[in-house]
């Protein structure tokens, strides 16, 4: 049985880290990809309000306590903020979660801030338009939004450099290049996918036998794509398999 001391120092122990000093603020945080005009790019806002007026940042903010009996979901809060700044819906083709950052000067104001941050795909994309606190927002080719010539807000130069590195990583041993193409692809068009993302250009003969070896990555529609598009022999369609994971990694 605990003792009235040790159950005043527990109460004590609530109050304190009830208190404004000790409480914490949750944010997400989301880095969306898609590949446009034949480049990788991440969709970046730019914030209309302070701290960092006039700065790059991906698009995210805090969790609201208002929705829900408890508040949001972490990844409510990431859709719900992807809305509100940039008019993008929710239906992107995949989403994970990154990780937590929560170095305690990642955001220069009196609260403590630590963020849950997301990676996003989406294929096809509608243009994005600035709103609530962003004034702007726009795609961007994702080595000049990691490079020292854009000012990112927060730690977000870090986060981008986390998904980049994840999404990279990824093609290697799942089927996450899938979510790059549209309902209907060719193997040729899957292939761009891998050499635009990893910046390398891949063997089209060896890429294509790794493919249809690899049980679940695609599934042969039956026909062919329009042979005024492919510029050539007609081509067969594909669309995304059922599986997630490679039986054996797709290397650089």
């Amino acid at each position: 049985m605990k003792s009235k001391t040790s159950v005043d120092a527990l109460s004590q122990s609530s109050e304190a880290l009830a208190s404004g000093d000790h409480r914490v603020l949750v944010a997400t945080d989301i880095a969306l990809f898609t590949i446009k005009d034949g480049i990788f790019q991440v969709l970046l806002i730019k914030r209309g309000v302070p701290p960092f007026l006039d700065f790059w940042a991906l698009p995210g903010g805090l969790i609201r306590m208002d929705i829900g009996e408890r508040g949001e979901e972490p990844e409510e809060a990431a859709l719900r903020e992807l809305k509100e700044e940039t008019g993008l819906s929710k239906d992107l083709s995949y989403l994970e979660q990154l990780g937590a950052y929560g170095a305690p000067d990642r955001d220069p104001r009196e609260q403590r801030v630590i963020s849950i941050a997301y990676f996003g795909i989406g294929a096809s994309l509608e243009d994005p338009e600035g709103g609530r606190d962003a004034s702007h927002a726009t795609f961007v080719p994702v080595e000049e939004a990691i490079s020292d010539q854009m000012n990112l807000a927060f730690d977000h130069r870090l986060i981008l450099s986390d998904a980049v590195a994840r999404a990279r990583a990824k093609l290697e041993s799942s089927t996450i290049a899938t979510q790059f193409c549209g309902r209907e692809f060719t193997i040729s068009e899957l292939r761009k996918v891998y050499e635009t993302i990893w910046g390398a250009e891949l063997d089209a003969g060896n890429f294509q036998k790794k493919v249809l070896s690899s049980p679940g990555f695609i599934i042969d529609l039956g026909r062919n794509a329009d042979s005024s598009q492919t510029g050539g022999r007609p081509a067969k369609l594909y669309s995304a398999g059922t599986e997630t994971l490679l039986n054996s990694p797709i290397r650089r």
